[in-house]
């Protein structure tokens, strides 16, 4: 379908932002939130309240903005869910192995196996109040595996809001965030699901009309130790080691008027299916679909590292053979 009104960002997030729709946007007002998103959440500014908390000796008491509580609540339903795999304490892990706030994807340690003891946790050293962090300690906090997603969301919600159509009107658009798509669309959208061990090739297609995909791959964010070890960005939290036995996951999460998703995804303060689809795609790397079906709705491609790969019952889509 046609989009008669687009926004490009090339560098949000440092993957880039890409927002198509069906009706005129505010882009002045958008590109200040993207900021201001960015100036909250980004662990690779050195003006971020995250730089903050990672700089402060004695650690203390950080304020955000209220947009950012329903971030903070499904982030605390995905550390139940994967038992700690993911927590936004990951930063530290994330720095020591090369991905530091200067992107020179470089280390001094020439081993990823070093012991990843007496690390901060999101449950044990971040006290919460609301939108209120409070530590004791400096914690490096990384926001990357929700993040994404979640400022898709917003910028969603943004576009609702600013529509002068008609009361009540909602315009079609798509959203994309470095692969992190919400199409609010009819017909749907066809996305190719790109190939792991080959990024010219799809290794299928899902299509997707009111609803988020997210995926999560090492293949295009990987780098090598001082040591020469090759690692990658998708860490478990709990050892602070890359995921080493699966290679891309892909998750799609449900956001029709209604539907059963919208119950049981629901974090405090709203339903964000973007930020959910890009978490889980994560979580996918480090808990099982059946144990994240027990506590989200969603559904899922994985390709293991041996191409091994499994498509959920419900899945929008088809993978090729061969």
């Amino acid at each position: 379908m046609a989009f008669p009104h687009s926004l490009i960002l090339p560098d949000t997030l440092g993957t880039g932002l890409v927002v198509q729709s069906t009706a005129p946007m505010d882009d002045t007002s958008i590109r200040a939130f993207v900021d201001e998103y960015e100036r909250t959440l980004s662990r690779f500014r050195s003006d971020s309240i995250l730089a903050a908390m990672a700089g402060a000796a004695h650690g203390g008491s950080f304020d955000f903005p209220d947009w950012c509580e329903p971030l903070f609540d499904l982030y605390e339903r995905l550390c139940e869910a994967t038992d700690d795999a993911i927590d936004p304490c990951v930063g530290a892990a994330l720095a020591r192995l090369g991905y530091g706030p200067d992107l020179a994807f470089e280390t001094g340690t020439s081993d990823s196996q070093r012991i990843w003891v007496a690390h901060p946790t999101w449950r044990h050293d971040v006290e919460r109040h609301g939108t209120t962090l409070v530590t004791a300690r400096p914690v490096h906090l990384d926001f990357g595996a929700c993040g994404k997603g979640y400022l898709v969301d917003l910028i969603a919600a943004m576009l609702t809001q600013q529509t002068t159509v008609r009361p009540g009107y909602a315009p079609d658009f798509v959203i994309d965030a470095g692969g992190d798509i919400l199409a609010h669309t009819s017909p749907p959208i066809t996305v190719a699901l790109e190939d792991p061990h080959d990024t010219s090739r799809a290794v299928g297609i899902a299509h997707i009309d009111h609803a988020a995909i997210a995926a999560s791959a090492p293949s295009r964010r990987h780098w090598r130790t001082a040591g020469d070890e090759q690692v990658h960005h998708l860490l478990n939290a709990v050892d602070g080691l890359p995921v080493t036995d699966m290679a891309a996951t892909w998750a799609v999460v449900d956001m029709r008027p209604g539907g059963t998703a919208r119950s049981a995804n629901r974090p405090a303060g709203g339903y964000f299916p973007t930020a959910l689809a890009d978490g889980l795609a994560t979580a996918l790397f480090l808990t099982d679909p059946e144990r994240l079906a027990q506590h989200f709705d969603f559904a899922c491609v994985t390709i293991r590292t041996d191409r091994v790969a499994t498509r959920s019952r419900h899945f929008p889509g088809t993978l090729f053979t061969g």
